[in-house]
């Protein structure tokens, strides 16, 4: 007798292997052969639950394999690596530290030459670690000594990898055989033969149409286990490495971002033979960095394809400057057209058309060292407009002194408020680092409310109030004046707002001149005054009503020549800086160009309390039936809290 079937009772739409064998079962209600195939343990059943895994794993690697045919889908490096080369990117490797050192040679020679591979030591949290030169260095004697000025050397082992090239194998490949190779410090060399020792240093590709037959370059690309690969050109698009040739690849395995920091240098006993050497160190280590991430090839390689090789466009400059400085964790750029930049006023609105300003955030939260951001600049001029002058600024900072009152029900939950307070401060921590920490993070005050509610399930409401502080470092014992830019709306709701009562700017201490004893501060009269005062007790002594001026639209604070000699503590640490603190025109705030936003844990006071109407009669409550509670959290330093 015929098998009857119903092939419409056949589902093939889900993945889940349960509704995979329910489907089965129910397609085997049309069939009367078979009668034990809804029964657990049955012989059909074992059968059923064979066929619902294979057909779980199928659809799982099918499904799997689709999310792997494109780029922002991709879950294997290899994949979207792979997705990258077609599109032209180059995948950043990992990156070495390096220092910036001068050493001089104590000799009578004329000249003499640190070779590549020269090691320096340090010792970084007890750890130590080797920085080597990548190229050879030949000094001239001056005076009594040969000083190489300026040297850049790299954390990690100077390697030498030879291949001798055999066309015949086909498969054969030059590749970079550890995966902790930093491409940047790459030299690639092909020497003639065995016999002919005379090598052609190659350089790296960049624009295939410029390139003729004879052009000596390279190529390069990740492959697999995270490891890169040279190849040269096909005798046609550069030139073809013949039978015989051996290469050359001299290149830095590095320990990544573990020596970022390093300071203090020992040289090795000798160089070129001379034993006297004196080291000073110009820049610490930084700059060392993990290969490029997943999430970031799938971000920048279409954005790089976009950009076609030239920097015109916000977004190609910032594409550019994170696959050109390894260590960006975030980047701000903008044309001249908004803001210019200069040492004493810092960011402001005023247009300088033919420029582009760019700030770096690195992943080390240090700012871009002199060095740095002149190869950055040196970098990018590849890739920019003739016309166009990039310039690096450093990142400015506006820290968020938050008050949050929050109410909870007891009830509904056994923690203490301390408990409260820290699921608070957690949930923060974790915005701040999530959301804040770019450019273009900004705080509005009902996402930040609703994350405080959602910290924990007993809480009902909170009321959360927010005043922004800068800092600025006056050079002192000179006289001079000083911009500080809050770059949002301060609070000022009428004319002579506060003024009693020291207005809606607040400052840590200093001295001026040659009083050495009258600790000073800054307030503002609410009529645009920037006003200088020393405490009498608790009364406030003016000593100058127009310091400076305060713009409470813009937020920007100027003041006028002053001469301060020394600074108060701040946060309850000797500091360099002084500190302005303001209250804002509302609690969004807004990050504009170079500005940051960060929250000022130390300086931020979170208090919970029950409420009484939910707590009373709770066996949870820390208090006593229709008692409230508080706890409150904060740090403030200095003689007063601002």
């Amino acid at each position: 007798m015929a098998t009857t079937t119903n092939k419409k009772n056949l589902r093939v739409t889900e993945l889940d292997f349960d509704q995979i064998k329910e489907n089965l079962k129910i397609y085997l209600k049309a069939q009367q052969e078979f009668k034990d195939y809804d029964f657990d343990g049955s012989g059909i059943d074992i059968l059923l639950d064979s066929l619902a895994y294979n057909t779980h794993y199928l659809g799982y690697n099918a499904n799997m394999l689709a999310n792997e045919m494109f780029l922002d889908t991709s879950a294997l490096r290899s994949s979207a690596v792979s997705h990258a080369k077609t599109l032209g990117y180059e995948i950043t490797s990992a990156r070495a530290p390096f220092a910036t050192i001068n050493v001089s040679l104590k000799t009578d020679s004329n000249t003499k030459t640190m070779p590549a591979g020269t090691a320096f030591s340090t010792t970084l949290d007890g750890v130590t670690y080797q920085f080597v030169t990548i190229a050879d260095i030949t000094g001239t004697k001056f005076g009594n000594s040969v000083n190489f000025d300026a040297q850049k050397v790299y954390e990690g082992t100077y390697v030498t990898t030879r291949y001798t090239v055999d066309t015949s194998d086909l498969e054969q490949r030059f590749i970079l055989r550890d995966n902790r190779a930093d491409t940047s410090t790459l030299t690639v060399k092909v020497q003639n033969s065995a016999t002919d020792t005379t090598t052609t240093t190659y350089t790296k590709a960049t624009d295939i149409t410029q390139l003729a037959s004879d052009s000596t370059v390279y190529y390069i690309q990740e492959v697999e286990n995270g490891r890169h690969e040279v190849y040269f050109g096909d005798g046609v698009v550069s030139k073809k490495v013949d039978d015989g040739n051996i290469v050359l690849l001299q290149y830095v395995v590095t320990n990544k971002s573990e020596a970022n920091g390093a300071f203090i240098f020992t040289p090795p006993s000798a160089i070129d033979g001379v034993t006297d050497i004196t080291l000073t160190t110009v820049e610490r280590a930084t700059g060392g960095a993990e290969p490029e991430s997943i999430d970031s090839i799938k971000l920048n390689a279409p954005l790089d394809y976009a950009s076609q090789g030239r920097c015109v466009t916000t977004g190609d400059y910032e594409v550019y400057v994170k696959k050109l400085f390894a260590q960006t964790q975030a980047v701000s750029v903008f044309g001249g057209e908004q803001g210019s930049f200069n040492s004493s006023t810092g960011v402001t609105s005023t247009p300088e058309y033919g420029k582009v300003f760019i700030s770096v955030k690195s992943t080390t939260g240090a700012n871009l060292t002199s060095s740095q951001k002149t190869q950055l600049v040196s970098d990018l001029s590849k890739f920019t407009v003739a016309s166009i002058t990039p310039v690096i600024v450093d990142p400015e900072t506006t820290k968020l002194r938050l008050t949050s009152n929050i109410i909870y029900n007891s009830s509904a939950t056994t923690k203490l408020n301390s408990e409260i307070v820290t699921a608070v401060t957690d949930t923060l921590t974790t915005y701040n680092s999530g959301t804040l920490q770019t450019f273009n993070g900004q705080y509005r005050a009902s996402a930040v409310s609703k994350l405080i509610d959602e910290s924990d399930t007993s809480i009902l409401n909170n009321t959360t109030t927010v005043k922004l502080s800068k800092d600025f470092t006056p050079t002192l014992g000179t006289t001079t004046s000083y911009n500080v830019a809050f770059n949002n709306g301060l609070l000022h709701p009428e004319d002579g707002y506060l003024a009693s009562t020291g207005g809606v700017l607040f400052s840590t201490g200093f001295k001026v001149g040659t009083d050495t004893t009258t600790e000073f501060f800054f307030d503002d009269d609410g009529q645009g005054n920037l006003r200088r005062y020393a405490l009498i007790g608790t009364t406030r002594s003016y000593v100058d009503n127009q310091a400076g001026s305060i713009n409470y639209s813009s937020g920007y604070i100027s003041i006028n020549n002053i001469n301060i000699t020394a600074i108060s503590n701040v946060d309850g640490e000797t500091s360099t800086a002084i500190r302005l603190v303001i209250t804002p025109a509302t609690n969004d705030i807004v990050p504009v160009r170079n500005q940051l936003l960060e929250i000022d844990f130390t300086n931020t006071t979170i208090t919970a309390s029950v409420d009484t109407a939910t707590s009373s009669g709770s066996s949870y409550s820390t208090s006593g039936s229709g008692s409230s509670t508080t706890t409150t959290t904060t740090t403030s330093g200095g003689t007063s809290s601002y």
